[in-house]
């Protein structure tokens, strides 16, 4: 384990991303200080990090992304943030502002926060969802931004306000810290937690349990979450990504079919091998708000992404998507197991 004194703060500390993100800040002899909305979470997530130099140089704040309390407190003694904490729900929620409204306010206060206590750098943790849709583009880069006004869906929606948020932020006030966002395509890969949750996490595990007959049409862009940790971390020193987003994921953008038939590969039978078919979606789009999602990603299609300036940058070299896919559905055959 490296030495490094410098404290990180990051938000939503529970999260699948979030506890990647601490593994990797811990390996390489960061302090860590990750916000939790509930401290009653504090004592299990403290079992995932059994070594002592883990151990003492983790602790734990309460911060909502919908409340002023405690954010100055929580930055006053750290030198870089992670603001990961975002709500993310599988299925359309009755009102977008659930999502839109924690996802925006949070960023702000984090960011507001992080320039009253003159932090070295802030990392945001975004998503392709803010470059890849409501558009036709083939190849999408660094770029591209999802135009919010057409059918795109209430977390690709609040994905892409609060990050241009973000970036008016910066060049609004005189910040003394740059910015970098990351942007994760569907993220899969070993979990550190033992709970199945969150969407891809509970996407695999359904798919496994035989619990789809069918799949959409869809074409998704994915990384490994140990990728996206890596990218988090490496970007705190990295001064060639200052002000920069950084798109992590895959180049091609995968059928959803193609990861079932890795699973079924892997000897898990009970995974999809069928398509629905795109018109049934499409009519029962005119009743259900998750079908008109679904309609419209399919809609968008297959496209690609421009990585090079992510390899570049950090000679980036993905995981594959087999082991990725094999390591994911080992942890959570562990969590089936135990239940």
């Amino acid at each position: 384990m490296e030495i490094n004194q410098e404290k990180v703060l990051v938000t939503g500390a529970s999260g699948y991303i979030a506890l990647h993100c601490i593994s990797e800040l811990l390996k390489k002899g960061y302090k860590v200080k990750g916000s939790l909305r509930d401290m009653s979470k504090e004592p299990i997530i403290r079992e995932y990090f059994v070594g002592e130099n883990e151990k003492s140089n983790l602790e734990f704040c309460k911060l909502n992304l919908l409340n002023d309390e405690g954010w100055d407190n929580a930055v006053s003694d750290c030198e870089y943030i992670m603001h990961i904490a975002s709500p993310f729900v599988i299925e359309e929620p009755k009102n977008e502002k659930d999502l839109i409204e924690p996802a925006l306010e949070g960023t702000l206060r984090a960011l507001n926060a992080a320039n009253r206590n003159k932090i070295k750098k802030f990392i945001l943790t975004s998503s392709m969802a803010s470059v890849a849709y409501g558009h036709k583009a083939e190849i999408c880069n660094k770029n591209n931004w999802t135009d919010t006004s057409k059918n795109v869906g209430a977390y690709v929606r609040s994905k892409t306000i609060a990050e241009r948020a973000a970036w008016d932020f910066i060049k609004d006030n005189n910040v003394s810290f740059p910015l970098t966002t990351i942007h994760p395509g569907m993220v899969f890969g070993p979990l550190i937690s033992n709970e199945i949750r969150g969407a891809s996490v509970t996407l695999i595990a359904n798919m496994i349990s035989g619990k789809f007959p069918a799949l959409p049409e869809i074409f998704f862009t994915i990384v490994d979450v140990r990728d996206v940790a890596k990218l988090h971390v490496d970007s705190l020193k990295n001064i060639n990504s200052n002000n920069k987003r950084i798109l992590a994921t895959s180049e091609n953008g995968i059928p959803f079919l193609d990861i079932s038939r890795i699973l079924i590969n892997l000897g898990f039978e009970k995974s999809p091998q069928n398509i629905i078919p795109n018109q049934v979606i499409n009519s029962l789009a005119a009743f259900n708000k998750d079908m008109r999602i679904t309609s419209s990603m399919i809609k968008r299609g297959f496209y690609k992404v421009d990585l090079s300036e992510t390899i570049s940058l950090f000679n980036w070299k993905p995981i594959p998507l087999e082991k990725t896919m094999d390591d994911m559905t080992k942890s959570i055959q562990k969590i089936l197991n135990k239940v």
